[in-house]
């Protein structure tokens, strides 16, 4: 036993010395950050261009009081292609092949990374929702498909986000 409080101790320094994990592949550069403009009359759903694939993003807040609600920032291949703020959505347009995605919170009070992949067809549109939880404190940000019948619904009450990188 008290080998065991020894090695503890000798070893907790270097542990807390480990450098914290760096930001994937799939995620574009961490000191990106956007300003989100959202289009209140825009609720159609596009078409990919011929030989492309489209994917859309839609972040769901679960509730209109988005202030102080954190922006959600997405990238494909390691390049951040957008950004949502509360309730909102864009699309991506992407090469047939396999993709990887990344959605993480921008704001440094808040802390969430998800990650996917999937393989991309040309002529077709892919979907995925964001969310984010509160529980006890703790804040959980999940990135899943979801089904068109959910998408045409989400599309026609929230508004289209333009993200613009800040200065």
């Amino acid at each position: 036993m008290r080998m065991f409080v020894v090695a503890i101790l000798l070893t907790a320094p270097a542990l807390a010395q480990i450098a914290p994990a760096p930001l994937t592949a799939a995620c574009g550069p961490k000191n990106v950050s956007f300003k989100v403009s959202l289009n209140e009359s825009q609720h159609d759903l596009a078409t990919p261009d011929p030989g492309k694939a489209l994917v859309y993003f839609i972040h769901d807040a679960g509730t209109n009081w988005t202030v102080r609600y954190p922006t959600v920032k997405v990238a494909v291949d390691g390049t951040w292609v957008g950004a949502n703020h509360g309730n909102s959505y864009f699309s991506a347009s992407v090469d047939p092949g396999e993709h990887h995605l990344c959605v993480a919170l921008q704001s440094s009070a808040a802390w969430g990374l998800e990650l996917a992949h999937f393989t991309a067809a040309a002529d077709t549109v892919y979907y995925y929702r964001t969310r984010l939880f509160y529980a006890g404190g703790l804040s959980m940000l999940e990135l899943a498909p979801i089904d068109t019948d959910q998408v045409k619904y989400l599309v026609a009450l929230f508004p289209m986000a333009t993200a613009s990188p800040k200065k």
